[in-house]
């Protein structure tokens, strides 16, 4: 196996990145909170490198979407919409980073479609849960050792 590291293209992952970001594997998400202390929680995620995003599903009443919709507004917020955030995964010498800008997403289409991806990746479709919503991150930056 060749592990290399390497900043990645968003848009156009090697076969390697790609591959290691449709593995099962538990990741994680960083979001900040009021203050700007870093967040750091254990979620799913899938990435959409065609559409140059993440997504991560999530009950709407979770600190970490509470972090997302908080900072919108906040100082750190980015005019072009969203906030910085970051999803991470690894297994062994192998890693991977995903970052960009969050919005919180609450329509039924996008909420649908993240949770077929989830099902895809992780292979169960999650329960019912009408206070689903989907941190999706629209990518701008892309590393890792895959």
């Amino acid at each position: 196996m060749s592990v290399t590291s390497t900043a990645h293209d968003v848009l156009n992952p090697t076969a390697e990145y790609l591959a290691f970001w449709r593995e099962r594997h538990v990741c994680t998400l960083t979001t900040h909170r009021p203050d700007g202390s870093p967040h750091v929680v254990p979620v799913g995620v899938t990435y959409d490198p065609e559409a140059g995003l993440a997504r991560v599903i999530s009950n709407k009443h979770s600190k970490k979407v509470r972090n997302v919709l908080a900072a919108q507004d906040g100082p750190q917020g980015d005019p072009r919409g969203g906030v910085r955030v970051a999803v991470c995964q690894m297994e062994g010498r192998r890693w991977a980073t995903l970052e960009g800008r969050a919005v919180v997403r609450t329509d039924e289409a996008s909420v649908a479609e993240a949770v077929r991806r989830y099902a895809e990746r992780y292979g169960r479709t999650p329960s019912p849960n009408p206070d689903r919503v989907v941190v999706e991150i629209s990518l701008d930056r892309a590393m890792g050792r895959a």
